[in-house]
């Protein structure tokens, strides 16, 4: 009897102890995987990531969730941040990915394309961190002005078969002090498959600090007139942000049995 109270006041303190060698691991694991990526990078983009809180952060989170709060048909996100399986729920509808986009919409609702539309916040979201993933390519290009400020920038290419869309372009633009992002502009290629001149702009100035990063309480769309940026045309806030280091079961992101994967047309 004697015996078995030690070991269990002792199961406690070694638990305790093998998870904190597991976050050290992890943490370990981390910085070391972001020290060689690190050499990739141009050297504006490593600032650009440590002003938003630094890439072993990010990388040591596993779940990102948030609310795009629609009038009618508010979406909640819910994303792995290392395999990037989704499921976006809406009172009408869900849809997700998990290796495949499926849908599950049994009033027939959804009228997207969940293979586009799924991740798709989450990059724009996930700004500037998404800009560290594998397979993409930094180039210079020109500063941004707008309203007389000049905003530095690198353009962001990718990889053949990187993707969906591996023909589209970002230009990540950042103040020259603080080297917070600042711009994006972004081609679209989806349903052509052709490189696209057209550059739409997403401004970045609303941030708040979710687990130490700083990541974008809302983002604003802007028109653009012969080239040049105008006013906002349009605002998506993300409300009820949370991330984790811990994962949910892979089954949450699994196609539901009367859902159906969906087929290109």
């Amino acid at each position: 009897m004697r015996k078995f109270l030690l070991i269990a006041l002792l199961l406690p303190f070694i638990a305790c102890k093998q998870a904190t060698k597991a976050n050290v691991n992890s943490e370990q694991a981390a910085e070391e995987q972001v020290e060689v990526s690190k050499k990739q990078y141009p050297e504006t983009i490593t600032k650009v990531l440590d002003a938003h809180g630094g890439l072993v952060s990010w990388k040591q989170q596993r779940t990102l969730s948030y609310v795009l709060p629609k009038d009618k048909n508010p979406e909640t996100h819910t994303i792995d941040l290392w395999s990037r399986n989704e499921k976006i729920e809406t009172p009408d509808y869900t849809i997700g990915f998990d290796g495949k986009p499926w849908v599950l919409d049994n009033d027939s609702n959804y009228k997207g394309n969940p293979e586009f539309y799924h991740n798709l916040m989450f990059y724009f979201y996930a700004m500037p961190f998404v800009l560290a993933d594998d397979g993409i390519v930094y180039n210079e290009t020109e500063d941004l002005v707008f309203e007389g400020v000049s905003y530095p920038g690198v353009k962001i290419s990718y990889d053949a078969g990187v993707g969906i869309t591996p023909k589209d372009e970002y230009f990540i633009h950042f103040d020259s002090e603080t080297h917070q992002m600042a711009w994006l502009g972004y081609t679209v290629t989806y349903r052509s498959g052709e490189k696209s001149d057209n550059v739409k702009w997403i401004r970045y100035d609303d941030w708040k600090k979710v687990n130490d990063l700083v990541l974008p309480n809302s983002i604003s769309w802007h028109t653009v007139e012969d080239g040049k940026i105008q006013g906002m045309r349009n605002q998506v806030v993300f409300e009820n942000v949370t991330l984790s280091t811990v994962g949910v079961p892979t089954s949450f992101y699994d196609k539901p049995e009367m859902g159906e994967y969906w087929v290109k047309p």
